[in-house]
């Protein structure tokens, strides 16, 4: 046949199926999307300050930025809210791909919160004792050099620093902005991607002990790949069962509602099998994203190899966008499947909840026992999922937004406790921190007894809701072993409490380095919201009750 034959044939063919009619233009709704366009147009403006601004001036450039698209981006989220999006103007944005409901604007507002304290301690720059007269900050002076090589101790004498760790930061918060709020799971999985790539690269930038941070990076990535693979092939199964990405049209073929069913996937629709690993998977991939176990292994790997303001950042603002991940699929997408991933739920976090708290007894390194804390955490977290009612959602959201203040506050203060070699992570070296520096002692020592649960902190409030929601949800034994594994986590919290109190400073112990106003104003902020949280809660769970509703 001719090629004008085809040709004709191909006109022929476009003209009587006439698919360009067919083609809808896109309706973006770029208000309802604004928190995650601010933040990304500022990432992207953050690359080209790395191109184009003079090395000397990139710094204080990236910091002002950062700064001034996370503040905006939670003013936008406020207006959102405050116009109504979150309740009575709650609906599906961008085609399908977003939804902008009250769950979704509270947790964007936490991550914005938590990424802009977070940033205040990225910009540190006081901390360490200044190299050939520059300042410096937690990061490589210049992160593909390799540790200890000459083109490493070049940079450091001609003072780089990484600014690139701005741009990574925001890149990473645009993810997690998305990742809560997606509605389908095509835009789930890019959002994954796309939060977690920077964190594999932030993770891997520390300025001391560079072998163990790129050893945590490495680990993290390999884990995170395999996590991500495992969501990948899930997600694959269950466009099989349902012939279909959308949230909402998963939920219809679970429970049976649906009416249009694609011929050419109607062999495989309904295939509970499909279902049941496909489901299981996604599950998977968000249960290693939020630190439970079994997935937990690179938690206090990565957290003590990482730059302590990155394990800061990401320990509060990671666990916050999947356990939103969380809550809507098993919410929105699986609520016909309940009987079956229920039991499977409380298995988890039982051995989350038990598992974090005792393995941290045995932990001599502050960023460890951190680690696991927040593995325990996760499980506290996971019984006000398995409540499966409103009140369920609404203690899981004051609960993370309570959590993540808490976590940043206490990682900022383990990088004011250092010796010649950096922060003194060993608990050893803790002792009698009291002692030579009262203040900095007593604001850990909050934190702590927020983790704990200590009536009048923020962490006995959320404790008190996400147990109050499992034994009204039916999961009372549960709330048992939530108690018994807050007892013993309570341990290992008043143990360094004891030691930093009650225990004689050594004459060679670290010193408490005198912090810029930033990380000052982390502490602070951190504080604050430990202490209203606990002696108020009442404004903030109720506004953590108004947005507990998803659109569907």
């Amino acid at each position: 046949m001719s090629a004008t034959a085809v040709h004709s044939l191909w006109t022929t063919a476009a003209t009587a199926a006439d698919p360009i009619s067919k083609i809808d233009a896109p309706k973006i709704e770029y208000w309802q999307l604004s928190p995650t366009l601010v933040i990304l147009g500022a990432a992207l403006v953050g690359v080209l300050v790395e191109a184009f601004v003079p090395r000397r001036a990139r710094y204080l450039t990236q910091v002002l930025v950062s700064a001034a698209a996370l503040i905006l981006g939670f003013v936008a989220v406020v207006l959102l809210a405050a116009d109504g999006y979150g309740t009575t103007k709650a609906h599906i944005a961008a085609m399908g791909a977003i939804a902008v409901d009250g769950p979704s604007l509270f947790l964007q507002g936490v991550i914005l919160l938590s990424g802009l304290v977070g940033l205040f301690t990225f910009a540190e720059r006081r901390l360490d004792p200044e190299a050939h007269g520059n300042r410096v900050d937690s990061f490589a002076a210049q992160g593909a050099s390799v540790p200890g090589s000459d083109s490493e101790k070049a940079a450091v004498k001609a003072g780089f620093t990484t600014t690139e760790v701005f741009p990574l930061l925001l890149f990473a918060v645009a993810g997690m902005l998305v990742f809560p709020s997606a509605n389908d799971l095509l835009t789930l999985f890019v959002a994954l991607e796309v939060f977690s790539l920077p964190l594999y690269l932030l993770c891997a930038l520390a300025r001391r002990k560079r072998l163990l941070s790129q050893e945590a990076a490495v680990k993290y990535f390999l884990l995170g790949a395999f996590a991500s693979a495992f969501t990948l092939f899930g997600i694959a199964l269950l466009y099989g069962y349902a012939g279909s990405m959308s949230y909402a049209t998963i939920a219809q073929v679970v429970d049976g509602s649906i009416t249009n069913i694609n011929p050419a996937l109607a062999d495989t629709m309904g295939n509970d099998a499909l279902l049941l690993i496909g489901g299981a998977m996604i599950v998977m991939g968000l249960l290693f994203k939020v630190g439970a176990v079994p997935f937990h292994m690179w938690t206090p790997d990565v957290y003590q190899g990482a730059p302590t303001p990155v394990t800061g950042f990401m320990a509060a603002a990671t666990k916050v966008a999947a356990f939103g991940a969380l809550l809507r699929l098993l919410y929105v997408v699986l609520p016909g499947l309940r009987w079956d991933w229920r039991p499977v739920m409380w298995g988890v976090a039982v051995i989350t909840m038990l598992g974090g708290a005792i393995v941290a007894i045995t932990q001599t390194d502050i960023k460890r026992l951190l680690a696991y804390s927040s593995i325990a955490h996760a499980g506290f977290i996971l019984a006000g999922v398995i409540a499966t009612t409103r009140d369920g959602v609404s203690s899981v959201l004051f609960y993370l937004g309570a959590y993540s203040f808490v976590t940043i506050g206490a990682f900022a203060v383990v990088t004011l406790v250092r010796d010649a070699g950096g922060e003194a992570t060993h608990l050893s070296k803790w002792a009698g921190l009291g002692r030579r520096s009262p203040l900095v002692a007593a604001v850990f020592a909050v934190f702590l007894l927020s983790f704990a649960g200590i009536p009048l902190t923020a962490g006995f409030a959320g404790k008190f809701a996400v147990f109050k929601a499992a034994a009204e949800g039916g999961a009372a034994p549960l709330v048992v072993v939530g108690v018994l594994s807050s007892a013993i986590a309570a341990f290992f919290y008043i143990r360094v409490i004891v030691l930093m109190f009650f225990s004689e400073p050594k004459p060679d112990g670290p010193t408490v380095a005198v912090p810029s106003p930033l990380t000052m104003a982390t502490i602070g902020v951190a504080v604050a919201a430990t202490l209203v949280l606990g002696v108020a809660p009442q404004y903030f769970l109720d506004l953590a009750n108004q947005a507990g509703v998803f659109v569907r």
